[in-house]
């Protein structure tokens, strides 16, 4: 275990929507890995791509921003908030409200209605909610802007294909405008075209929300596409065990 100076009360910068400092996470067991990073911060609005090998630790770090674990030493500030400063119930009302999440595998609930599945975060979010003024028709907007078809709104998410499903999926993140977007490797599955559009659009939409993006893939290739790239390799102190 390493022993950080700095206190779990350092003030947030006002510049920076995400900060980890001194940060120190080991998961339960005797043999189990641990993750250290020193610094780790995003300004407000910046889209930044974070690369790394399967095990380098990046599903952890997400993890700790979200605040579905806690660190066990250290920062974690996100919108000037320092989660390890928070309850467990706290931080899953603080994620709701500040964190929109697109995963890999989607997370559509497949045989509610493409609206259900958009509105979804809105019902867990009061903050959220009152960024929209009428829930349906925001669905509809963003669902116009991501290119689904006029009627999809009552479509089952199950029918969709999987592109479909994908901007379903960004329209949930994106609704109610959260200062931060979490876009866990959403292309994987993805053709080169149809790749190059849903991130022309996400961007634009993070943009217009005023939202920092942190898209997470393995692919290095869409390095140039993104303001700011962060290899974990380059953030890691020191790990150990399999991440």
């Amino acid at each position: 275990m390493v022993n950080f100076e700095l206190a779990d009360n350092t003030v947030p910068d006002s510049k920076n929507i995400l900060q980890l400092h001194s940060l120190l996470y080991q998961w339960p067991g005797n043999n189990s890995f641990s993750l250290s990073i020193p610094k780790f911060e995003l300004l407000t609005g910046q889209t930044a791509l974070l690369i790394g090998e399967s095990g380098s630790g990046k599903s952890t770090l997400l993890s700790l921003i979200c605040g579905t674990v806690k660190a066990h030493k250290g920062v974690v500030s996100v919108a000037g908030t320092n989660l390890s400063l928070l309850s467990s119930g706290q931080r899953d009302k603080f994620r709701g409200e500040n964190i929109g999440y697109i995963f890999q595998q989607f997370n559509l609930l497949p045989y509610a209605s493409v609206e259900d599945n958009i509105l979804l975060p809105l019902q867990f979010a009061p903050n959220r909610r009152a960024q929209v003024t009428c829930p349906h028709d925001e669905a509809q907007r963003l669902c116009n802007v991501l290119g689904l078809p006029k009627n999809v709104l009552s479509t089952k998410a199950r029918t969709l294909s999987v592109g479909q499903q994908q901007r379903v999926a960004a329209a949930r993140a994106l609704i109610g405008s959260p200062p931060v977007l979490i876009a866990d490797e959403p292309t994987s599955a993805l053709d080169a075209a149809t790749q190059k559009k849903f991130l022309e659009l996400l961007f634009e939409q993070s943009k217009n929300n005023k939202s920092t993006l942190l898209f997470v893939s393995h692919d290095i290739r869409l390095a140039d596409q993104f303001d700011k790239v962060i290899h974990m390799a380059d953030i890691v102190a020191r790990k150990s065990g399999k991440l």
